[in-house]
């Protein structure tokens, strides 16, 4: 395409500034080439815009975008969990398992294993007395608890059963 077609289009199809324009009504107006090609362009633009463009039918594009649901449907979801991270937490753990179970056995006395006497001799343990932490406000904020987590429940039960009965 060169240049005169190239003005001209843009002239027909608003393409072009103001001062542009009035350019090429002055060179339409005046050149006798800008002229017979205006109106070959101008002519085979009404050409353009009469002809309706192909659209497939409603039964390809059905057919197309089912295609395209079950290829997507087939393919395998993929966690985008890498080998190398399960691995290293699960190296973590072992060497946390084996450093405990080691430090363990070496503070474990073998010297004398009949007597559970020396076993245990330099441990006092003493269990804590319950009373003092389990009084009547203690109890009361648990039941309550309990009741409004109860309640929560229940509601979310009910509430699911009720949209079921509503979508069938």
């Amino acid at each position: 395409m060169n240049g005169i077609e190239e003005k001209i289009w843009n002239y027909i199809d608003g393409n072009c500034s103001p001062e542009e324009q009035q350019a090429m009504d002055i060179l339409i107006a005046t050149d006798e080439v800008y002229k017979r090609k205006y109106h070959e362009l101008s002519k085979l633009n009404v050409e353009f815009s009469c002809i309706e463009l192909d659209e497939p039918s409603m039964g390809f594009s059905y057919k197309v975008m089912e295609t395209i649901r079950t290829e997507n449907a087939m393919k395998p979801l993929k966690a985008a969990i890498d080998k190398r991270i399960i691995k290293g937490i699960a190296a973590f753990f072992v060497v946390s398992i084996a450093a405990l179970l080691i430090f363990a056995l070496a503070n474990v006395s073998w010297t004398n294993p009949n007597s559970t006497s020396s076993m245990f001799s330099g441990i006092d343990i003493k269990m804590p007395q319950l009373g003092n932490y389990l009084n009547s406000n203690v109890l009361k904020v648990f039941i309550l608890f309990d009741i409004v987590l109860a309640l929560f429940l229940a509601d979310g039960y009910l509430r699911k059963k009720l949209n079921n009965k509503q979508t069938q």
